[in-house]
């Protein structure tokens, strides 16, 4: 039963990664063709809640995708199972969401 759960989450965060991928492509395109510094560019996202949750969203779907990823993945190659691969799988996804989050932040905040 797990496992149909976290196939259905993993589905439904790559949902919401692709517009928030696309979105933020264009926005790289646009910045760097635009001759942005980085400078600018901060100037732009600093207190910016628009920009905070668009991050947000981004990191925290991008954190469950990948450590229900990376979960199947070594549960595959390693042959972890059980409370092992549950731990294994919490601690991939706090990380990501730590080190995003910390990103996300320090462009965002004023």
């Amino acid at each position: 039963m797990m496992d149909i759960r976290l196939y259905m989450l993993q589905r439904i965060s790559a949902l919401i990664m692709a517009p928030l991928t696309l979105g933020h492509i264009a926005v790289m395109i646009y910045a760097i063709q635009g001759g942005l510094s980085a400078d600018e560019i901060l100037g732009r996202t600093q207190g910016s809640v628009f920009w905070f949750l668009f991050y947000g969203s981004f990191v925290a779907a991008v954190s469950i995708h990948a450590a229900i990823g990376l979960r199947v993945i070594v549960s595959e190659w390693l042959g972890l199972r059980g409370m092992v691969l549950t731990v294994f799988g919490w601690a991939v996804f706090l990380v990501l969401l730590a080190m995003g989050a910390q990103a996300v932040l320090a462009v965002t905040q004023t």
